[in-house]
């Protein structure tokens, strides 16, 4: 439907990127996580609008593993010409691979774009397990070691929150049962089945797994309209604990540094088809009705909020480290 819509509206309105004499060629988005997740469908909307205001074709490979490094060293080994591009949860994984896995990258070796979907999690219980409250749930992990199961994606600002609760609250993290996943697609078909107890994950990205799950809390500072769940400081007051409250996903597009130096008017190419995309009633349309962003941060903004995020899993990366 997008696709069709995309189509008809390339033909009424040319794009002044089309005018450009690159590209010449289909283009290639890498998306370093599996299909069927967040990052990955909104990726598969942006590209089928984005792909008009190029005028290529925009085709979206998977290429999952190594804690999300696969993907993206495959991306840096591709020829820099700007015919392959970067779109990832720039922040936290392109940080905790670094920090967390000895990434053969750093990040300087990016040149960040933009991050169009800036996410948060939800700490939620699976529907039919006995945990009412964060409270509750704590208290189990505490008095039961190992019977609690919980799903995270690994390096993510939820594995990160769910090893801040325990140390907060002085529960060995051998007592949970915590299975790591590659992307936010399994993370959430273990809860959805039943097979975890309990899930930290970016809330946005969760619509599908609703029904399946009770929000026990809400990583924000502000309660959401849409989860009915407070916010984590009130759901661990009862505690006398406290927790910083870690920024989520922010998924966009990057492409290196040494392309943007090299190749600054394709760089501008792409960012102007980018940033058009965003602003086409099409793909605001897709967006909003899939609970997905859509902003425009720029790659100034974008940068400083990916290394701010770097210096905070910094910070606690003994934690993570264990």
């Amino acid at each position: 439907m997008i696709g069709a819509a995309a189509t008809g509206a390339s033909m009424a309105m040319p794009s002044l990127v089309r005018a450009a004499s690159w590209p010449e060629r289909p283009l290639t988005m890498i998306v370093p996580s599996d299909a069927g997740g967040s990052i990955d469908r909104a990726i598969r909307g942006l590209s089928t609008v984005m792909q008009k205001h190029i005028g290529q074709p925009i085709q979206v490979e998977n290429r999952p593993g190594g804690s999300f490094m696969l993907g993206v060293r495959y991306f840096l080994q591709q020829p820099q010409d700007g015919n392959v591009i970067l779109a990832h949860a720039l922040s936290p994984y392109i940080a905790s691979s670094i920090l967390f896995h000895q990434a053969p990258y750093k990040i300087e070796d990016f040149a960040f774009m933009n991050a169009f979907w800036s996410d948060w999690d939800v700490i939620a219980a699976y529907k039919d397990s006995p945990y009412r409250t964060l409270p509750d749930l704590l208290k189990a992990i505490k008095e039961n070691p190992k019977k609690v199961r919980a799903s995270v994606v690994t390096g993510s600002s939820g594995h990160l929150t769910t090893l801040l609760m325990l140390q907060r609250a002085g529960i060995p993290v051998g007592n949970l049962n915590l299975v790591t996943f590659q992307g936010g697609g399994q993370a959430r078909q273990a809860i959805a089945g039943g097979q975890v107890d309990f899930i930290v994950i970016a809330g946005s990205g969760s619509e599908g797994v609703r029904e399946f799950v009770k929000p026990l809390a809400v990583v924000r500072d502000t309660p959401h309209p849409d989860w009915d769940a407070p916010v984590l400081a009130e759901a661990i007051k009862s505690m006398g604990l406290s927790l910083p409250v870690l920024p989520g996903s922010m998924r966009g597009l990057a492409m290196s540094a040494r392309f943007r130096a090299e190749h600054p008017d394709r760089w501008d190419i792409i960012q102007a088809a980018h940033k058009a995309t965003l602003q086409d009633p099409d793909f605001i349309k897709f967006a909003e009705s899939n609970a997905m962003g859509h902003d425009w941060l720029g790659p100034e903004k974008t940068t400083e909020k990916v290394k701010a995020v770097h210096d905070i899993f910094a910070e606690f990366k003994p934690l993570l480290q264990r």
